[in-house]
């Protein structure tokens, strides 16, 4: 029975959305909704022009958005691993950490738009070359925003242990890090990178609008507005929102598969 209502509840989480996507999309194909936001196929056009748009510019969206995947992939692994390291610091140095937490708290609260801002002057003379600096600057802003999400919520993860568990492993002489905080700290670390992959994909988005190098999915939407060119814009966004769902979804069967083993 809970087999069944398992399966049910898995598959209703999938259905639902799905059947409420496509309901948006009838009613945008069908105009209604240009008739309720009151706006043209001009500034709002049909899926069947995006879709077209996409198709008739595929090896140029594929190029943008492989530069954009270059910073999202990178900036998510590295800013997870350092982040969980500063979580397993703040844990073994309760003194110092609950000080670093509280810095990476308020650095987590910053609006991307002005850490852009801020890393686009610092990087400025990283490089003479125009292609390095503005990677490095979108590298380091999708770095910072997975390490803020990472640190706090790994840091629950070695922390909320039951008391009963430290006393066992005291008794058991045997390490407390590889044998039970690391163990526990693993859904934790799903939790973070749920939070983590869309807003890494936001704020290499983001940065892509300030950097120097005219590269990127980010980047092609800014121009494609300004040049009123709202088709294409409006395609990038569509892959922009693609890039999101597909690594989300990945997460998703990794933690799946992954749970599914340690359960076991």
């Amino acid at each position: 029975m809970k087999k069944k209502r398992f399966r049910f509840l898995s598959v209703t989480s999938v259905l639902y959305p799905l059947l409420f996507g496509l309901l948006i999309i009838a009613l945008w194909q069908g105009q209604v909704l240009h008739k309720l936001l009151n706006t043209t196929t001009l500034i709002l056009p049909l899926p069947t022009r995006i879709i077209s748009v996409i198709s008739d510019n595929f090896p140029a969206i594929a190029e943008d958005t492989w530069a954009t995947l270059s910073v999202i992939i990178p900036g998510l692994l590295l800013g997870s691993v350092l982040g969980y390291l500063l979580a397993v610091f703040a844990t073994n140095s309760p003194r110092f950490g609950a000080t670093g937490l509280t810095i990476i708290a308020a650095i987590s609260a910053i609006p991307t738009v002005a850490l852009a801002a801020g890393v686009l002057q610092w990087t400025r003379d990283v490089s003479t070359d125009v292609t390095v600096r503005s990677y490095v600057m979108k590298l380091i802003i999708v770095t910072i925003v997975s390490i803020a999400s990472m640190t706090l919520n790994a840091y629950r993860g070695l922390t909320e242990l039951k008391p009963f568990a430290l006393d066992l492993m005291k008794s058991y002489a045997a390490g407390k890090f590889i044998k039970l905080r690391a163990p526990n700290s693993l859904p934790y670390i799903f939790t973070s990178l749920k939070v983590s992959v869309p807003a890494c994909v936001i704020a290499a988005l983001v940065s892509e609008y300030f950097a120097e190098k005219i590269t990127g999915v980010g980047r092609r939407i800014r121009e494609c507005i300004l040049q009123a060119q709202y088709s294409t814009a409006w395609a990038y966004i569509a892959v922009a929102c693609l890039i999101g769902i597909v690594l989300f979804a990945i997460l998703m069967a990794s933690e799946k598969v992954i749970m599914r083993k340690r359960s076991s």
